[in-house]
């Protein structure tokens, strides 16, 4: 039997080797996470590279530790050149690994050969040192050990690669502590490995190692040592430090993401109902347009207006209006795909786009399904303040091909839809589109027309029905318009409303009149009881008695001279707010009355109420006076609530000497008609004005 040098192992030194083996593979992992984060960025090679001969030293100086462990009855050393080639194995590996890991998911198939070849390097690394020392006569292997030492290898690399892999995340939780276990695993494996290799070689009695007098072994372990784990020390810190700041500088480009992402968010939705506002709205149809051209596809867009909204902000507050718009637009996303797109234009405006609309009949049963979210109040408990919609439906490639075209028609559409008695919906028609740049000409100049003094005033006067004498008059608006000629009230009065000028309208009316009435007095004349119309959103507005005051006041008008009328519509829309705004005007000293009785719904014990000096009866009562049994009973009727009432009735419309004689029978207070005054310049009423005086 061969006689063999019988190796000796210090155990501090294999305690020692051990835990370099595990802070280098703690090292690895840690750097694979650092790695995996950089994606394909320009600092991952040089993580590559730093991380690769950090992980190759760490190896490497626990193959020398472990071989410091090893001593022989002879003296030892390392060939300078072969353990540098060892080195280079080490590192060299150690980037193949790291890359390999690194690089996405990894597969049973590609772990598999990996780690065989992985394996075959670290054997090759150890096997590599081991020929550094260069004995004489050469080491002999135990084929079979040496052969487990190979598989050892294999298995530790390929789970080494596959631990690395599956914890290169930092989300995973408790990553520290999961890396630390597999940290110790992968350096009992690499220890295992050397010294099951150590454990196959034989060396004969008489052995001497030629490399003695090169490298010494206790130098060069104890140096490389000291150095490896002073460089995986650093790097482990400055890899930790990195992700640190990594982690921070990731945290603050997601704050930023966020905080643009809510931004965008804000530029391109509506703040109230969360709805895509006109930018992203206009944007969308664009997008719609270009992919029905190419599919030859044709859409739908339904502008929505709100009817009897205004009267919900007028009198419950602006709190129930934005209410009632964020439930209707809850509902009207409910009712239409979730690729169709609902937006809010501003205001009481609503925008509907449905696409894949293959006929007109399609599109009216989706304008129905629309008109399902008003079925049900959009204010619990407020049957009397209605809402409900005008709807204008634009077809795209027949109503138009651009997006302005479109947006256009269908408020054109809607506009038809006000028109002709609201709460409806119809399709654009060519015809149409004379209407609405009317409309939009008129909304377009209302703002410098009474700046261009294009606006004047009209008066229709009013007459006792006994005798016939002046007692009043009405003050009419007008609007000499540059290009579309003499407007009627009737046209622009409810434009106005909608864009919210009738407030500057109406104090320019006001003053005009307050200042003709100054001037009449001027002129000696009597002073003259002028009547002026009130619209809702006057009648509503804030602190509308106090610039009433002011501009009387301006002119020295006193405030019994002015009568405001409000319609009867306006006045039983919000009894409540109209009764609160009509005590403030008459203990100003304003008189009110009430226009176009008979034409709207009103409640007695309001009108009651109320105590307005005047009830005026709509011309259409008067026109059928004479020739209507039904139309006269009608007619005594409201003179005799009046008069029960203490109110004064004026007669509209007056225009025959028969209705003005069976006005006196039934005992009416005032006529009003173009039988005894037309609507008349300010100077033709300035002359009945000094011909009544005279006659006097």
């Amino acid at each position: 039997m061969l006689s063999l040098l019988q190796p000796t192992y210090s155990l501090p030194l294999v305690f020692a080797a051990l835990c370099i083996a595990t802070l280098a593979s703690y090292t690895t992992l840690d750097l694979a996470g650092r790695i995996s984060a950089l994606g394909k960025s320009a600092q991952r090679r040089w993580w590559l590279a730093g991380g690769a001969m950090s992980m190759g030293l760490g190896i490497w100086c626990m193959h020398f530790v472990g071989m410091l462990s090893f001593s022989l009855p002879i003296p030892l050393g390392y060939h300078v050149g072969i353990t540098a080639v060892s080195l280079v194995i080490a590192v060299l590996v150690s980037y193949f690994a790291l890359d390999l890991v690194t690089r996405g998911r990894l597969s049973a198939a590609r772990l598999g050969i990996s780690g065989t070849l992985l394996g075959i390097g670290i054997a090759g690394m150890h096997y590599t040192g081991m020929a550094a020392m260069q004995m004489s006569p050469g080491i002999r292997y135990k084929p079979l050990i040496f052969t487990l030492s190979i598989l050892i290898a294999i298995v530790a690399a390929t789970a080494a690669l596959w631990i690395a892999s599956t914890l290169r995340s930092n989300k995973i939780r408790r990553v520290f502590l999961w890396r630390m276990g597999a940290a110790l695993i992968m350096g009992c494996a690499i220890v295992g490995m050397h010294y099951t290799g150590m454990a196959a070689a034989e060396f004969p009695l008489g052995s001497v190692c030629l490399a003695a007098s090169g490298i010494s072994a206790n130098w060069l372990a104890v140096t490389i040592a000291g150095s490896t784990f002073s460089i995986l020390t650093i790097t482990l810190v400055l890899s930790v430090l990195d992700a640190r700041l990594q982690v921070k500088t990731t945290a603050y480009v997601q704050s930023l993401k966020s905080v643009n992402e809510k931004l965008q968010h804000q530029a391109t939705h509506d703040a109230l109902t969360g709805l895509p506002n006109r930018i992203l709205l206009f944007e969308r149809i664009q997008l719609a347009i270009d992919s029905a051209e190419r599919t030859q596809n044709q859409f739908a867009l339904y502008f929505i207006d709100l009817d009897g909204f205004k009267a919900i902000n007028d009198s419950l507050g602006h709190a129930a209006g934005d209410g009632v718009l964020k439930e209707l637009a809850s509902r009207l996303k409910n009712v239409v795909r979730r690729e169709d797109i609902v937006a809010r234009l501003g205001g009481d405006e609503f925008v509907v786009m449905v696409g894949n609309i293959p006929d007109a009949g399609m599109a009216s049963h989706i304008a129905e399904k629309l008109f399902e979210c008003f079925k049900t109040q959009l204010i619990p408990d407020q049957a009397n303040l209605p809402v409900s919609p005008s709807i204008g439906i634009a077809l795209f490639p027949d109503d138009g091909t651009t997006v302005d075209e479109l947006i256009n028609h269908a408020d054109a559409a809607m506009y038809e839809v006000k028109a002709s008695g609201r709460n409806n919906y119809r399709f654009f028609e060519a015809s149409m589109n004379v209407a609405m740049k009317r409309t939009i000409e008129i909304q377009r100049s209302l703002a410098a027309a009474i700046g261009r003094g294009e606006f004047f005033l009209q008066y229709q006067p009013k007459f006792d029905c006994a005798d016939d004498r002046l007692l009043g008059a009405e003050a009419l608006l007008r609007w000499q318009h540059g290009t579309l000629g003499l407007l009627s009230p009737a046209e622009f009065i409810p434009i106005a409303e909608r864009t919210g000028q009738i407030i500057a309208l109406g104090k320019w009316v006001i003053d005009e009149v307050c200042r003709q009435m100054h001037a009449w007095r001027r002129a000696g004349l009597k002073p003259l009881k002028v009547a002026i119309n009130l619209s809702q959103i006057q009648l509503r507005s804030p602190g509308i008695v106090e610039d009433i005051l002011e501009t009387a006041g301006i002119h020295g008008i006193s405030p019994s001279l002015l009568m405001f009328e409000i319609t009867e519509t306006v006045a039983m829309q919000d009894a409540e707010a109209t009764m609160s705004a009509i005590r403030q005007l008459q203990e100003a000293g304003f008189e009110l009355a009430i226009d176009d009785f008979g034409t709207g719904y009103s409640s007695l014990s309001y009108l009651q109420q109320f105590g307005v000096q005047q009830m005026k009866v709509d011309r259409s009562f008067i026109n059928n006076l004479t020739t209507d049994e039904k139309g006269q009973a009608i007619v005594a009727a409201i003179i005799r609530l009046a008069h029960s009432l203490n109110m004064e009735v004026v007669a509209e419309g007056v225009e025959t000497e028969a209705q003005l004689a069976l006005l006196k029978v039934l005992k009416c207070d005032q006529t009003q008609g173009y039988l005894l005054g037309r609507p008349m310049d300010v100077s033709e009423l300035g002359t009945l004005m000094v011909d009544v005086a005279q006659v006097r």
